[in-house]
C-alpha cells in the first residue's frame, strides 16, 4: 500500500495541476474561511454558536471589496445529506454568500465533508435554485457555480503561486476512503459528536495526526516550491521566520471565534474574530490580529527574498 506522504504528494500534484488560475496582484483583496460545517440546527451542528460572528465578518469583507475564498467543508453534508435542511437553517448566511457570487467575488472550494460538491449534477440539483415553498417558486441561489478541489493563486507581476486546497489530500481515510468514514460519521458519530466526542478519523484534536500532515505538506511545498493555504485540521497556522510557507486558516467552529487569513495589499495576515467585552460590560465582535501581515514575496521559494532558513 502507498505510503500516506506519498499518497499525500501525488494528490496534492494531481489538484495542482487541474486547478483554476486566479491571477491576483496587489490590489486584490481576499478573505479565506474553511471549515465552517454549516449543519442543520440539530446539537451536531457546531457552525451555528459562531454564525453571528460568521456573519458579521462577511458583512465587513463584503463592504469592503474582498473575494471570499471558501476552502472547503463549509457545508457538513456527511452528517446530513440534505441541503435543503441546511440551506434554511442558515438562510442568512447563504443569502450573504449570493451577494459574494452576484459581484463574481465567491471562489467555492470542497473538502471531504462537502465532498458531494465534485459531481456537478449534486451541485446543479441543489447549489444552482432552490424551491421557496411560501412563495411557491424557483430562486436562484448560485446559478452554474463550479466549486474547485484546488486554486492556483497567480500573482500576475511575480508569476508567484499559491495553491489553496482544502487540506484533505492525502488523508487516507478521509481523502480515498471517504465512503467509508462518511457512513460512520452519518449513522454514527454525528450523534457521539453532539455530545462531545471525536470521530478519530478526523484529525481535529489529534496532535500527532495534525503535525503530520503539516509534515507532508511541507515537504511538498519544498519539493515544489509553492506556497499552500488550506484548512481542514482545524489548527491555524501561521509559518515562523524558519519554516516553509505551509498556512491554515483555521477553522469557524472553534470555541475562542473564527479564524480566517487575509490577503491584502500584496500582504498575508492571520486573523481571528471573536465576542470580546468593553469596560462597560457591552458585547462586541472585533477582529484580531494573530500573525502578521507579512509581504507574500517574503514566501517565494524561487528567489533569495524567500525568509526562510535551510
Amino acid at each position: 500500500m502507498i505510503s500516506e506522504k506519498k499518497l499525500a504528494e501525488k494528490r496534492l500534484t494531481e489538484a495542482y495541476k487541474n486547478a483554476k488560475i486566479e491571477y491576483f496582484d496587489n490590489n486584490s483583496k481576499y478573505i479565506f474561511f474553511s471549515d465552517c460545517h454549516r449543519g442543520d440546527s440539530t446539537p451536531s451542528d457546531e457552525f451555528a454558536k459562531n454564525q453571528n460572528i460568521f456573519l458579521f465578518a462577511l458583512e465587513f469583507y463584503f463592504n469592503n471589496g474582498y473575494t471570499y475564498v471558501e476552502a472547503g467543508d463549509g457545508d457538513e453534508l456527511w452528517e446530513s445529506s440534505n441541503f435543503k435542511a441546511i440551506r434554511l437553517a442558515h438562510d442568512e448566511v447563504y443569502s450573504l454568500l449570493k451577494k459574494f457570487f452576484d459581484s463574481n467575488r465567491l471562489i467555492m472550494l470542497y473538502g471531504n465533508h462537502n465532498i458531494y460538491l465534485k459531481y456537478k449534477n449534486f451541485v446543479k440539483k441543489n447549489y444552482y435554485k432552490f424551491y421557496d415553498d411560501y412563495n411557491q417558486e424557483d430562486v436562484e441561489l448560485f446559478p452554474g457555480i463550479t466549486p474547485y478541489e484546488a486554486v492556483v493563486f497567480k500573482h500576475k507581476n511575480t508569476g508567484q503561486e499559491i495553491l489553496a486546497v482544502h487540506g484533505h489530500q492525502g488523508d487516507r481515510m478521509n481523502d480515498k476512503l471517504w465512503h467509508f468514514t462518511r457512513l460512520t460519521v452519518r449513522y454514527f458519530w454525528r450523534y457521539l459528536h453532539s455530545i462531545g466526542f471525536i470521530n478519530p478519523a478526523s484529525p481535529v484534536r489529534n496532535a500527532e495526526k495534525i503535525h503530520k500532515i503539516e509534515r507532508i505538506y511541507s515537504n511538498w511545498i519544498e519539493m515544489n516550491k509553492i506556497m499552500v493555504i488550506c484548512g481542514h485540521t482545524h489548527r491555524p497556522h501561521f509559518p515562523k521566520v524558519e519554516e516553509l510557507p505551509y498556512f491554515n486558516d483555521g477553522s469557524c467552529v472553534r470555541a475562542s471565534g473564527i479564524q480566517g487569513i487575509e490577503i491584502v495589499d500584496g500582504k498575508i495576515t492571520l486573523i481571528e474574530w471573536s465576542i470580546r467585552y468593553d469596560p462597560s460590560g457591552d458585547l462586541h465582535i472585533r477582529k484580531k490580529v494573530l500573525r502578521g501581515p507579512k509581504p507574500i514575496e517574503e514566501f517565494d521559494l524561487r528567489t533569495n527574498k524567500a525568509n526562510i532558513i535551510k
